[in-house]
């Protein structure tokens, strides 16, 4: 009888799905900056009362979720090429966002003002977002690698988790005192506690992803057939090389 052979791996660098992670990667990053800031919510906790922040927080702690995947799985040269996307895709979508805001609306139209709410965010704003962007995945990226090989590839929660407090954490330093800080949106005294306050919840979300990412990249590891360690890995952001 004749036997069908167990297909064999790809190709190192070949990968069946990485394309779409980048894809969901992005996608995530994009939504966050675009639907997510237009909106401040308030829910109520048990314990701890009300609780307001920005809706995108619902999305960002996601793209870290997925940064972590991707440095898990393919390694930090290939996170890297995926940063570098999500950043040319948010500045392309945050410049046509004010292009189309700043279009002459139609006489008969009355939504401009509802429109410039939700889409007409202000160039620091923006500007602090990329710039927090970039520094907060890659601290993330740069962390979950090396963590990875100092635990032996051990003890993913450790990484997953000890990375996103860091890169979070450059994030919310960042943006929230260069977006906001003397502007009057968010009087400058309540800043630190906006900051702590997505700070927490963006890293409680990710813990709460934990078994989430567990499951993704244990079944990315066996479908690729890559568990990738750098060891070797030149570590500058400033290059999109593999």
């Amino acid at each position: 009888m004749n036997r069908t052979p167990a297909p064999l791996p790809p190709p190192h660098g070949q990968y069946r799905h990485y394309e779409f992670v980048m894809a969901a990667f992005v996608t995530v990053l994009i939504c966050s900056n675009l639907i997510g800031p237009a909106k401040i919510a308030q829910v109520d906790l048990p314990v701890l009362g009300p609780l307001t922040f920005g809706a995108g927080v619902l999305f960002f702690p996601i793209s870290y979720v997925f940064g972590d995947i991707l440095t898990e799985v393919y390694g930090y040269a290939r996170s890297r090429r995926v940063i570098w996307a999500g950043f040319a895709g948010l500045a392309f979508a945050s410049f046509m966002a004010w292009v189309v805001v700043a279009l002459p609306p139609a006489p008969f139209w009355k939504n401009q003002a509802a429109y410039e709410v939700a889409f007409g965010q202000a160039w620091r704003i923006a500007a602090a977002s990329m710039f927090a962007y970039f520094c907060g995945e890659f601290a993330n990226s740069f962390t979950l690698a090396k963590m990875k090989i100092a635990t032996g590839g051990r003890w993913l929660w450790s990484r997953t988790v000890g990375s996103t407090i860091l890169g979070e954490g450059v994030d919310s330093l960042l943006f929230y005192p260069l977006a906001f800080y003397g502007t009057g949106i968010i009087p400058d005294d309540k800043l630190p506690v906006v900051m702590l306050a997505q700070f927490v919840t963006k890293v409680g979300v990710e813990v709460a992803f934990t078994p989430v990412t567990y499951a993704v990249v244990g079944w990315l590891k066996r479908a690729e057939h890559e568990d990738y360690y750098d060891r070797d890995t030149d570590f500058t952001p400033f290059s999109v090389k593999v």
